[in-house]
């Protein structure tokens, strides 16, 4: 199995300054990302999701997801990225009050 704690500064390091702790017996670390002296994101990372590599992913994948959306980036752009555009549904249209949504039974 890959290291975690590389997985987490290869995804984090060229932009970021990154900060691991270990906050209790269980094992959980917490991870600090900052930039310039500001603390862009803070997550607590618990000792299953570190050891499995797939929920590692997906909170390494969360984390970039949830900085990218602070800096004003399109979310369905983001989410269009991630999954390689393959097959995510177009988002609910705004009702314009017009006309009647319809509701599918």
């Amino acid at each position: 199995m890959d290291n975690p704690f590389q997985i987490i500064t290869d995804a984090f390091a060229p932009d970021y300054q990154i900060n691991l702790s270990i906050q209790g017996l269980d094992g959980s670390i917490m991870l600090t990302l900052s930039n310039s002296g500001r603390i862009v994101a803070k997550r607590m990372i618990s000792a299953d999701q570190r050891n499995d590599p797939v929920r590692l992913k997906r909170l390494v994948q969360s984390i970039q997801f949830g900085i990218a959306i602070e800096q004003g980036h399109s979310a369905m752009a983001i989410l269009e990225a991630m999954t390689g555009g393959d097959g995510l549904p177009p988002p609910p249209q705004p009702f314009d009050g017009r006309s009647r949504p319809s509701a599918g039974i």
